[in-house]
């Protein structure tokens, strides 16, 4: 379930709060009970497992690796 951010607009309160997609918005503050607005904020995104890039583009045994292969795990070092 994704984390979202609330402000609240009247005592500035911020806070979090784990929700589905099919929940409706917060709509007040836990601290005063006012009107809250949801924040734009940056999410944290991490690809996990092998993926497209270690098998699909970075290529293992050819010679000259692409520059964007320098240092990765597909390097064969």
């Amino acid at each position: 379930m994704p984390m979202y951010e609330y402000r609240c607009t009247s005592c500035d309160h911020q806070f979090e709060m784990r929700q589905k997609f099919s929940d409706p918005p917060a709509s007040e503050c836990p601290q005063c009970g006012e009107a809250v607005e949801k924040m734009i904020s940056s999410t944290a995104f991490s690809l996990k497992g092998d993926g497209w890039f270690n098998t699909g583009y970075c290529p293992k045994t050819e010679s000259p690796k692409p520059a964007a292969c320098s240092g990765c795990a597909c390097s064969g070092a």
